[in-house]
């Protein structure tokens, strides 16, 4: 397993959930919740500063049957974008199917997520997004740590990465 801090991103339409890793990689925990548009890409190169991370994982909605519709084709841009503004930190493609359904579901199976008040409206999107992205993380480390070997596909930058 290597060592460092790994980012996860969950880019959708209006907003991007992140969770980070320890420095060890072994347990993602959510960050934030980045509102898509103007900015968004510079928050995260900062996250990436401010916690050393050794890597960015985006998450790609490929459909059940594997192909990529407009959802992935969207992401595999913003991971392609974010790769030349992080270069050379590497940002790889991670399948994230069923992440969202997946963190909404513990969500709401938790007490603790009704008592505060998110069920209804933008904060309870904001919290799944960022519960996204932690479950897309601990998958990729999880699978990191079975396989040996780095999860997904490497996103090239125009820098010759």
């Amino acid at each position: 397993m290597r060592h460092g801090v790994r980012l996860a991103v969950d880019p959708g339409n209006a907003r991007i959930g992140v969770a980070a890793s320890d420095p060890s990689g072994t347990l993602a925990s959510p960050v934030e919740t980045i509102p898509r548009g103007r900015g968004d890409k510079q928050r995260i190169a900062l996250l990436v500063l401010e916690r050393e991370a050794r890597e960015v994982v985006v998450g790609y909605p490929a459909s059940l049957s594997g192909e990529e519709g407009p959802a992935a084709r969207s992401a595999r841009e913003f991971a392609g974008s974010l790769a030349v503004l992080l270069y050379p930190v590497p940002v790889r493609l991670v399948d994230e199917r069923l992440t969202t359904v997946t963190a909404q579901s513990q969500l709401l199976s938790g007490a603790s997520f009704a008592k505060k008040g998110a069920r209804g409206g933008r904060a309870r999107r904001s919290v799944i997004d960022q519960a996204a992205a932690t479950v897309l993380l601990q998958s990729a480390l999880d699978q990191e740590r079975s396989t040996g070997q780095p999860p997904g596909e490497i996103v090239r930058s125009s820098q010759g990465e």
